[in-house]
């Protein structure tokens, strides 16, 4: 099986932490080239040193605001301006937790911007050294709530729905081009945003925090919350070769806890 990225190279968004750094890592570990894309340079410059360099990799960062569509614009076009880019990582972090009937407008805006918008900027300046190329992979970190929404997250179930439908009919368009546009969908994952989500409950219901933690545990049939990594490995295996018939999919990754088939 060819999974060697040996000569691509790769923008991982939200890179210097979490979901986005340990992609990043296996990336890296199958021989991509890794440009990092988030917005706090200290972390960003720790996790660059992280990446392995066994294939002669150099691996760079670049500083953006996903709160900013301009910043996110200009990082992109400075970075294809270098060299053309083969795997497109759209990551970043998912909207607050609250009702939806509490939701304000700005919300909704301000999340479409910093997902859907900030993903299609990303896609269409990388798309033309793909098709160059003949090899393009835009994978996608959403959210299982694309398959059954999930409760208190109003503004990202609505949002990660749109993404959704724009990565399937992305697929749709770039397919004939050997580019291929997926999804990943984490589950309850050790993170920031776990822990966020889990203090938000804990708030709320007055438990205590391993209340809350044991019974979200128990909502997924392998009792555990997953581990980066383990996103990182389905990404690295998306983006490689051997992946190259699988095109407008949503994969969830969450230890079976998605109710549908």
């Amino acid at each position: 099986m060819n999974v060697s990225l040996n000569g691509k190279n790769a923008v991982i968004c939200g890179s210097s932490q979490g979901i986005g750094l340990a992609i990043a890592e296996e990336l890296a570990l199958l021989g991509a080239t890794c440009i990092l894309l988030a917005r706090n340079e200290t972390t960003l410059q720790a996790a660059v040193k992280k990446l392995d360099t066994s294939s002669a990799q150099h691996h760079s960062f670049a500083i953006a605001d996903f709160a900013n569509t301009g910043e996110v614009k200009k990082a992109i076009d400075d970075i294809v301006a270098k060299q053309p880019i083969h795997i497109l990582i759209n990551n970043t972090g998912g909207p607050a937790a609250g009702p939806i009937v509490e939701a304000t407008a700005d919300q909704f805006v301000n999340a479409f911007q910093q997902h859907l918008i900030n993903n299609h900027i990303l896609t269409q300046a990388v798309l033309p050294g793909m098709k160059q190329a003949g090899y393009g992979r835009i994978i996608n970190v959403i959210s299982t709530s694309v398959k059954i929404p999930l409760p208190n997250l109003g503004v990202s179930n609505t949002i990660r729905g749109a993404v959704a439908s724009w990565a399937k009919t992305m697929a749709n368009e770039l397919g004939q081009f050997n580019i291929t546009v997926n999804n990943i969908l984490p589950g309850l994952t050790h993170t920031q945003r776990l822990e966020k989500l889990t203090e938000n409950t804990v708030a709320k219901s007055g438990q205590p925090k391993d209340v809350v933690e044991k019974g979200m545990k128990e909502s997924i049939p392998m009792r555990r919350f997953g581990a980066p990594e383990e996103i990182g490995a389905v990404a690295a295996f998306l983006a490689s070769p051997a992946a190259s018939y699988i095109n407008g999919v949503s994969i969830p990754v969450d230890g079976g806890r998605t109710g549908s088939i």
